[in-house]
């Protein structure tokens, strides 16, 4: 059976780790990290997130502001209230929560935020950064599974790496990180067009599904003794028995990997650390004293 990793248990060491940091930020003189989240509309999800993301700033002594707009809000109106937390000096980090309303564009309004204050790292000088191998933040889903792998003692050198999902915010940073200097991995990047995937998906040593399809990965897809990350957060229909799933077979899978998270209690922990982590990182770099 697979060694199950613990997201909540690693997301929490990154908190106290960032609770930490904040501290020793304020006790030299230095500013109180604040984070300002944008809601647009009523999305139950969304708000769900947002709210998360408060308590977890909270718990690491950031501070966290709120900006909602109602759905009817235009473009011009969103693109508004970033330029006014862009020029705010008490706001080091701003977070678009997404999706948007359709009449919004959302490529416009992630282009809009001040790099420097991109803590989701969307932005495209931030993704250049990335890609070049000098970032100034690291896309916190991506960067939470690194750090899966890193503190559960999974090797990336060497390995043979499958990401399966080529969106912008998890399946391409994810591929081009792991191919960095560093982690040394060999990166297959797969998706729905890839031929014979499960194929694919067993030469894997690392196995990443970001595809939102529940349970689509089963435990004909996996080598044994592979790491199976699972990013897929998928809402069950009451006819599919409702909750969550990932887009691994987690019992199946769990038979033959090695290393396995779940869902829920895996990544997505991860990924509201990795945003605090951000946010302290953006609050030393406006001070100039980033580590």
């Amino acid at each position: 059976m697979a060694e199950i990793i613990d997201g909540k248990r690693i997301a929490s060491q990154v908190r106290d780790e960032v609770a930490a940091g904040v501290a020793k930020l304020k006790a030299a003189g230095g500013p109180t990290p604040c984070l300002a989240a944008v809601l647009v509309g009523e999305n139950p999800a969304s708000q769900v997130y947002v709210r998360n993301k408060q308590r977890a700033c909270e718990r690491a002594g950031i501070d966290s502001r709120l900006e909602r707009l109602p759905d009817t809000a235009s473009e011009a109106d969103l693109l508004a209230v970033v330029e006014r937390l862009n020029a705010d000096p008490a706001v080091h980090g701003i977070l678009v929560q997404l999706p948007l309303p359709g009449a919004i564009a959302e490529a416009n309004i992630l282009r809009a935020i001040d790099p420097a204050k991109d803590v989701d790292a969307f932005h495209p000088e931030n993704v250049g950064l990335m890609i070049q191998g000098q970032p100034r933040y690291l896309p916190c889903t991506p960067h939470g599974v690194l750090e899966l792998l890193r503190r559960s003692g999974v090797p990336t050198a060497g390995k043979q790496a499958v990401v399966v999902g080529r969106s912008d915010i998890v399946g391409k940073p994810m591929a081009m990180l792991l191919a960095q200097r560093g982690r040394d991995a060999t990166v297959t990047l797969a998706h729905s067009l890839t031929p014979d995937l499960p194929r694919v998906c067993r030469t894997a040593d690392i196995l990443i599904a970001a595809v939102g399809r529940p349970r689509m990965i089963g435990k004909d897809w996996i080598k044994p003794g592979a790491a199976v990350i699972d990013v897929g957060i998928n809402r069950l229909s009451d006819d599919e028995g409702g909750g969550l799933a990932g887009d691994v077979d987690f019992e199946a899978a769990a038979e033959v990997a090695g290393w396995i998270t779940p869902v829920p209690g895996g990544v997505g922990p991860m990924t509201v650390a990795m945003l605090l982590h951000n946010t302290h990182r953006a609050a030393q770099l406006a001070a100039g004293v980033a580590d």
